[in-house]
């Protein structure tokens, strides 16, 4: 690929996503981050963790973002009782046919929501490792292809501790990022307030006007633009420092695995793309350390008591990891 047509196929990566944020903020008021890290997971072939309180339009960028790409959406609302049957399918008896048929569970999509996951016990939780690493689920056995575009985001109530179960760490390293939500501040909350009074925020009358920009095809496309952005040894050498810092704190009992060093790699290659470059600047791999690395720590005892975060151990790193 020559470097001009490059920068004219990064050039689409940069309106398309221009175009997204501009949609979107149509109904959804700030949450720019989070739009952000969608759309990067999306054309990284990622997933993406969100934990955050109730009522911060998780569900309706969801459903937009999904309506833009062309993506067909389902959503699992989590709870005890759901079974992995409830999510990846069963295999039923059909009398007519004399054989066994799939009763496809709505894991067989292109845009999962699952919805409070931590609220799922850990062996409905493990129903989802095969399906993100993989792109495939087994049931009885056999084991059956999803779709190429397929895409996972999962949320979580980090104040409702009843009733729920903390994924498994093996599962939380499935996510390539992770972010959090918090109730708005005071000028976009008096913003939504105004677009209540206007009218503006019916979501019935906003789908109606919503129309498909991109597709499977185009996010294809996409990823694989994205895999020819520039990235230099310095930057890789940077992003290995970061990680090896992680495991080496002295706040952190178990640091971030070879997956966060991927994810730091493939993200900052998207994110050089939405901002309209060819190539890869330490900016793009400090602007992601956060998602990247907050669920991947686990911090010692000590630590947690003295209310040590994971948030301050990463700004710590950042800070102190130099680019050589």
């Amino acid at each position: 690929m020559s470097d001009n047509s490059l920068t004219e196929r990064i050039e689409t990566i940069t309106n398309a996503y221009e175009e997204v944020w501009q949609i979107t903020q149509q109904v959804v008021v700030a949450n720019q981050p989070l739009i952000e890290e969608i759309f990067i997971s999306m054309i990284s072939g990622g997933h993406l963790l969100i934990e955050g309180v109730p009522g911060t339009a998780k569900t309706t960028i969801c459903k937009i973002v999904a309506r833009l790409m062309d993506y067909e959406f389902r959503r699992v609302q989590g709870a005890v009782d759901l079974q992995p049957a409830d999510i990846v399918g069963v295999r039923i008896y059909d009398r007519t046919k004399n054989e066994f048929v799939l009763q496809k569970g709505p894991i067989f999509t292109n845009f999962l929501m699952v919805d409070e996951i931590n609220r799922l016990t850990p062996k409905t939780q493990s129903a989802l490792l095969e399906a993100m690493s993989e792109r495939q689920t087994t049931i009885d056995g056999t084991s059956y292809p999803l779709s190429e575009a397929y895409f996972v985001i999962a949320t979580q109530n980090p104040y409702d501790a009843e009733g729920t179960f903390p994924l498994i760490e093996a599962q939380r390293d499935r996510f390539m990022f992770s972010t959090t939500l918090t109730h708005l501040g005071p000028e976009s909350e008096l913003e939504i307030l105004r677009r209540e009074r206007a009218g503006e925020l019916d979501w019935k009358v906003y789908q109606d006007r919503l129309a498909p920009i991109l597709g499977p095809e185009s996010i294809s496309a996409m990823a694989a633009t994205v895999r020819a952005v520039k990235v230099d040894e310095v930057i890789l050498a940077y992003i290995r420092d970061v990680v090896l810092a992680t495991r080496s704190h002295g706040d952190v009992q178990l640091g971030a695995s070879s997956r966060a060093s991927i994810a730091f790699l493939r993200g900052s290659m998207a994110r050089a793309a939405l901002n309209g470059r060819t190539y890869v600047i330490p900016d793009d791999v400090q602007a992601l350390a956060l998602p990247v690395l907050r669920h991947r720590i686990i911090l010692t005892r000590e630590a947690a008591i003295t209310g040590v975060t994971p948030e301050a151990v990463i700004n710590e790193i950042i800070k102190s990891v130099g680019v050589s």
